[in-house]
């Protein structure tokens, strides 16, 4: 089953305005982001080793995560930016996971659901960015990671489905759509993904 997630909130055009305003404060939360999600994925495997039917795919996506990150460390490095000395939390990510349910099987399914809702959210956002950019090079790169983000936000869900009914995955994805919509609805505008 395809889920096409449909965000609740759509991030306005003029979102991109501080992103163009300031790129290397930019790539450098992007490079955080794509660390962190790399991170994310080995995460899973980590807390559930039982749950061979995921590890694969999961490794798959921390790889290409990973792809992506040292991708856009070579755009920074091209550019004399450094990365920041620490990654920083991420409110957008916390306040999700925070509405993580307790017990392992229920966190679990809810830590994939926010993985899903995330990666649509990167993928709506790396698209706006991709057509605000002029840099065709750029411009390239942005239209190959939204392209990239909207694939791994189908792959969370479809790895629940192997352990959960679908009429549950999509009553807690709609809970984590709305909830994601008030966040992201309250978040300032500032030069990064979140």
């Amino acid at each position: 089953m395809d889920y096409e997630i449909e965000l609740a909130w759509k991030t306005p055009l003029n979102w991109t305005d501080k992103i163009i305003a300031d790129f290397p404060s930019f790539l450098r939360d992007h490079a955080d982001c794509e660390r962190k999600a790399s991170a994310m994925a080995m995460s899973f495997v980590a807390k559930c080793p039982d749950k061979k039917e995921m590890i694969l795919e999961l490794i798959e996506t921390a790889l290409e995560e990973l792809v992506h990150f040292k991708l856009v460390y070579e755009i920074m490095a091209s550019r004399d930016i450094s990365l920041d000395h620490e990654i920083k939390t991420d409110e957008y990510v916390k306040s999700l996971i925070d509405l993580c349910r307790s017990g392992r099987d229920f966190r679990l399914l809810d830590r994939l659901i926010v993985a899903a809702v995330v990666e649509a959210r990167g993928a709506e956002r790396f698209r706006l960015v991709a057509e605000a950019l002029k840099d065709a090079e750029l411009k390239q790169f942005y239209e190959m990671l939204w392209k990239s983000e909207h694939k791994h936000s189908d792959i969370f869900l479809k790895l629940a489905e192997q352990f959960w009914p679908k009429e549950i995955i999509l009553d807690r994805l709609k809970f984590f759509i709305q909830a994601e919509g008030v966040i992201c609805s309250k978040l300032p505008f500032r030069a990064a993904l979140h």
